[in-house]
């Protein structure tokens, strides 16, 4: 029984790590988000991902800093507008000059987050490109046979 363990373990770890190798990329409301065998990764984790690959960390770390401008900027703007809201909501006298402000805040954070977007999927272009080729087609199934006192493992691919 040991054997036809270690014997199926050899076979199927090395073919299942085959696709962990490429990064998928969606579009998802002006925001590219990254995949990678099904899971979602963030900036971080693409950037561990991209740790052997220096070109393409170099494209992630320069799109990290686009997206921390980025949300500096859009929270300042967000809080510039909220104040006189909440100001006006409450009864008193709003400035609304802060929430013009606020505003342009926030349209100076959209070419901000574009260039992330743009580095980003830059950085997983050349991780993609630097990736070793594997063939799609090569998916193995595995059978797990019993017949009479004898059992087996076949592999058809």
């Amino acid at each position: 029984m040991k054997k036809v363990f270690f014997t199926l373990l050899l076979f199927v770890v090395p073919f299942s790590t085959i696709k962990a190798q490429k990064i998928d990329m969606k579009k998802s409301f002006g925001e590219n988000v990254y995949y990678q065998n099904d899971k979602k990764l963030n900036s971080k984790e693409l950037k561990v991902l991209m740790k052997n690959n220096t070109e393409a960390l170099d494209f992630m770390e320069s799109a990290k800093s686009n997206q921390t401008w980025g949300m500096i900027l859009g929270g300042a703007g967000g809080a510039l507008i909220g104040y006189p809201v909440g100001t006006a909501i409450g009864g008193g006298d709003p400035q609304w000059v802060l929430a013009g402000a606020g505003a342009a805040l926030i349209v100076a954070t959209i070419p901000i987050l574009k260039g992330y977007n743009r580095k980003t999927k830059k950085a997983v272009d050349l991780y993609n490109a630097s990736a070793p080729d594997v063939s799609s087609n090569f998916k193995p199934t595995f059978n797990f046979i019993l017949k009479g006192t004898s059992m087996g493992i076949s592999m058809a691919f």
